[in-house]
């Protein structure tokens, strides 16, 4: 069984680290972009099982970057959830039309992500099932 890839996208280095830390610990890999054009570029190459991108980035932000992956063959089921401070319904109703899976709230609590993460990508330990 492999490990499931989680694709972390954020500008923030601390947010960064603190995302990573709560998908070692539940035993997913993790790969990092800091804006939406490294995100894509990694999308392509490493082909992610989950996507976890913030909302307001350098370059591309996410609402762009989500659009971006919905429209390429490789990532076009991926899972996407959007994080970002701002949760007015203007704000949700652009995310979900760029074609983001969900929404997170930043600072969200461990169990809201892992919650997202098995609904997602289904085992609570980041292996993937024999089914």
């Amino acid at each position: 069984m492999r490990r499931k890839k989680v694709l972390l996208v954020d500008d923030s280095h601390t947010v960064l680290m603190l995302h990573q830390m709560m998908m070692v610990e539940r035993g997913y890999e993790t790969l990092i972009a800091r804006d939406g054009l490294e995100a894509l570029a990694r999308a392509e190459t490493e082909s992610p099982d989950l996507v976890v991108l913030d909302v307001h980035m350098p370059n591309l932000d996410g609402l762009q970057t989500c659009r971006a992956l919905r429209e390429r063959e490789r990532t076009r089921h991926t899972p996407i959830i959007l994080c970002t401070t701002r949760m007015e319904a203007s704000c949700v109703q652009a995310g979900f039309e760029s074609g983001c899976s969900d929404f997170l709230t930043k600072p969200f609590a461990g169990e809201e992500l892992a919650a997202l993460l098995y609904r997602y990508l289904g085992s609570e330990r980041g292996t993937r099932g024999e089914g």
